[in-house]
């Protein structure tokens, strides 16, 4: 039978900050969002949650409780470093380690098909637990025979822990308190409100009763406790990307070195683009020819594909290079992360002028055509998806609107519309409209009705918003002529 592991390296931002201020131990700690007064709280220690300081409060709460607490805000750079660290030690006990994209610190392996290389689980997840430990990672592992079933074994446990039968599994899983769950804290204390401590309880609630009292989130963890959530997406295995070159004779000037650097590069920079990450850390080995190897790291203030910031690095280093022999072949491996959330930042920068925008648009046009970049406009249609229209932008125009307190429900809006199966509204399993995947309708606002056309080709349609099972918010119309219904759009 196939089994799966959970590895939980706890409250991995929190040990991470720890590890930043090695004099807060013995302190009550916190991990917040940012370092304000006004900061919600992500992560406490021991020490902080025997005070009852619990994440979702203030940090200014918190500090009213207990004066000595120490808080600050973790870069989200500095956790995906570490996850990336984490999943390199991982690989070397199992070929298929997925990450959990929600919650730091958590990763599944497949712990099938490993008897020929441990005497036992329980030794896989010493071993596991020990080389994590050697990196400065406090974790506990449990294996068991489902992801949901080996995360909520790992969240209740303080050791490692192997479950012996699916039904061992289930009945641990029922007594898991809901707490030591990673779930919304208003979440966590709505249910205690209600006197729910388990999942066993909340398990008992009923799947309509959960996704309107206590929204989405409670209600995918309330459809893992009863349904089926076992097929891993691990996370691709490789190697550093390379690339290399050999000098026909041993080579000993910098600015020669340098500039085989050059030649390299862009290949480095190519292989990483391929998978969606920036340069972390670029190594040069210089293999020499009384057989050493002089080895040197550049390591940019932030993951980058900028080519002159990292050659401006590179060539720093080169000038001050002492080399004892030539240099008969260059290596370079690249290290490299995902890419962050930089590009949004676009959307938020005040200090940018109508002229300098202006001359990267003129660079944008230059380099991929004249339509690259464009502006929406509205247009005098009838049917929704003829009121709008996306126009060639010159030049930057500055919104002079006023400003937004309330933002408003961003819509994907699909030209043509997608066509949907047919059902009835009355069937006896629901209106199924968006198929069984998503479960039926359970909540839906309309019609709004739109006639026209009759001047070309007359349109008769009646536009609902439906929520179903899953909490997705359609916009879906039906066609009077054809007699069919269409998706116009979603919420996002």
């Amino acid at each position: 039978m196939a089994r799966t592991a959970c590895v939980d390296i706890r409250a991995l931002p929190l040990q991470l900050l720890l590890r930043e201020h090695p004099d807060w131990a013995g302190y009550p700690a916190v991990v917040v969002d940012v370092d304000k007064p006004q900061g919600v709280i992500q992560w406490s220690n021991s020490a902080a949650l025997e005070m009852r300081i619990l994440p979702g409060m203030r940090y200014a709460a918190a500090l009213s409780i207990n004066g000595d607490l120490r808080g600050a805000a973790i870069e989200e750079h500095a956790v995906q470093v570490a996850r990336d660290e984490i999943l390199e030690t991982l690989w070397c006990f199992s070929p298929r380690v997925e990450p959990f994209e929600k919650e730091a610190g958590i990763f599944w392996l497949d712990a099938s098909g490993l008897g020929y290389l441990f005497p036992s689980l329980q030794e896989w997840c010493d071993q596991m637990g020990r080389d994590l430990r050697g990196q400065g990672y406090r974790s506990v592992i449990a294996v068991g025979y489902s992801r949901f079933g080996s995360y909520a074994a790992a969240k209740a446990s303080t050791t490692h822990v192997v479950l012996t039968s699916p039904a061992q599994e289930r009945t641990r899983m029922r007594h898991v308190r809901i707490d030591r769950l990673g779930i919304d804290p208003q979440v966590r204390d709505t249910l205690n409100q209600l006197g729910i401590e388990t999942l066993g309880e909340f398990g008992a609630l009923r799947v309509e009763d959960v996704r309107v009292r206590l929204g989405a989130e409670a209600a995918e963890i309330h459809a893992l406790l009863h349904e089926s959530w076992e097929v891993l997406q691990p996370r691709e295995i490789r190697d550093p990307v390379e690339s290399e070159l050999t000098f026909e004779w041993p080579e000993r000037n910098a600015q020669r070195l340098l500039a085989a650097v050059v030649q390299l590069l862009p290949d480095i920079l190519a292989q990483l683009k391929h998978y969606h990450e920036s340069l972390d850390t670029l190594e040069i080995r210089l293999f020499q020819d009384d057989r050493t190897t002089e080895t040197e790291l550049i390591e940019p203030a932030e993951a980058t594909m900028d080519v002159d910031v990292i050659l401006r690095l590179v060539r720093l280093r080169f000038e001050a290079l002492a080399l004892r022999a030539g240099v008969e072949r260059i290596l370079l491996i690249g290290h490299g992360i995902e890419y962050g959330e930089g590009q949004l930042d676009l959307f938020t920068m005040r200090n940018w002028d109508a002229r300098t925008i202006n001359d990267v648009f003129a660079r944008l046009r230059a380099e991929l055509g004249n339509d690259a970049v464009v502006s929406g406009a509205t247009n005098a249609g009838h049917l929704p998806e003829a009121q709008y229209a996306f126009a060639r932008m010159e030049t930057l125009r500055l919104p002079k609107s006023p400003e937004i307190t309330m933002p408003g429900i961003v819509r994907r809006i699909y030209v043509p519309a997608r066509e949907l199966p047919g059902c009835e509204r009355r069937d006896p399993d629901g209106w199924l409209i968006a198929g069984v995947s998503e479960g039926p309708v359970e909540e839906v606002i309309g019609p709004q009705l739109i006639s026209g056309g009759w001047w070309l080709k007359e349109i008769t349609r009646a536009y609902y918003f439906v929520r179903t099972r899953r909490g997705r918010w359609l916009w879906i119309y039906h066609d009077d002529r054809r007699k069919r219904w269409y998706l116009q759009g979603e919420a996002l």
